[in-house]
């Protein structure tokens, strides 16, 4: 017993040790099929905090972009890891994301995966130190997603207040907007235009748009293919796109294909989208892969499109 406990005891300090660490922890991947994406030089970043799935793959958080304007950032969606990646892209030099600082976000649509991180976004940053209240813009049902939210940690939400942890009354309050498409929220930053994509059975699912002085970034959702989205971005700097591999695609069950042909956009689709819609610079993300390789999704869009196209991996920074 007493060997059990010291060994216990070992394991729980090696694991207290390895959360110490002040660098983000290594990605494992493999090799990029492009070159290395680097920092872009202009003002307006897009920053990939998330490219998964509902698929549980470790080197892929929820899905979640940052647009940072002027060290100002916007999410877009809150997946699972939201939080913590937010936390390494600020540890690799992006001050804008800050935990503490971000209190804007922009919801594409409610499914579970494109939501699971908006507990861990509205308290983990007022726990370390958020003292202001949050501004969240999604579809109808996003102020009684946050109210049950609220609900749901009532008891933790108290105890921190009434006890004796540093009270910052404002931190974990909502301010919900829920919109329709068209220009929803502008500053001296950025204009933001929602439009309406097509997700399955979902009567509310949205793309954004981000007109910055310097740049325009269009950020699909999750959508089957859409004349929206080519309307939105017209010759846009970047386009954000989900994608789903059409050999995997073609070896799924049929009741599947047939759910994911009416919520998502092949990478044969998109290759159709992309030629109309001209992005300067197409970046997949969200990709649904079967067993299917970069490789192989990137061969695919490229069949069809002749234009810049890069894979996005959790924390690039385009």
């Amino acid at each position: 017993m007493k060997f059990q406990a010291i060994a216990i005891s070992v394991i729980f300090l090696l694991a207290l040790s390895s959360c110490k660490d002040e660098k983000p922890p290594e990605i494992i991947t493999a090799p990029r099929v492009e070159a290395a994406i680097s920092s872009p030089t202009t003002a307006t970043r897009v920053i990939l905090l998330g490219t998964g799935t509902p698929n549980p793959d470790p080197n892929c958080s929820g899905p979640a972009v940052a647009v940072v304007v002027n060290e100002e950032a916007y999410l877009v969606d809150l997946g699972a890891g939201v939080v913590r990646r937010a936390a390494a892209a600020y540890l690799n030099g992006i001050d804008a994301m800050n935990p503490e600082r971000i209190t804007r976000a922009f919801i594409t649509h409610l499914h579970s995966d494109h939501t699971l991180g908006y507990p861990d976004f509205i308290f983990t940053p007022w726990v370390i130190g958020r003292d202001r209240p949050m501004d969240v813009y999604g579809p109808p049902g996003t102020q009684h997603m946050t109210d049950k939210i609220i609900e749901a940690w009532r008891q933790d939400i108290n105890v921190r207040e009434e006890g004796n942890q540093p009270n910052r009354l404002q931190g974990y309050n909502v301010n919900v907007h829920e919109i329709s498409p068209g220009e929803i929220y502008r500053d001296g930053n950025v204009k933001v235009s929602a439009f309406a994509v097509r997700h399955g059975a979902w009567k509310h699912a949205y793309g954004y748009r981000f007109d910055a002085p310097d740049r325009s970034v269009v950020i699909s959702g999750d959508t089957s293919p859409a004349e929206s989205v080519v309307d939105a971005c017209n010759g846009c700097d970047v386009l954000v796109h989900e994608v789903y591999s059409t050999a995997g695609f073609n070896a799924r069950p049929v009741d599947w294909q047939a759910y994911h042909k009416a919520s998502h956009t092949s990478s044969v689709e998109l290759a159709k989208i992309a030629s109309r819609a001209k992005p300067k610079l197409l970046v997949l993300y969200h990709q649904l892969k079967w067993g299917m390789t970069e490789e192989s999704i990137l061969a695919e869009v490229r069949s069809g499109y002749d234009g810049e196209v890069v894979y996005g991996r959790d924390l690039d920074v385009l």
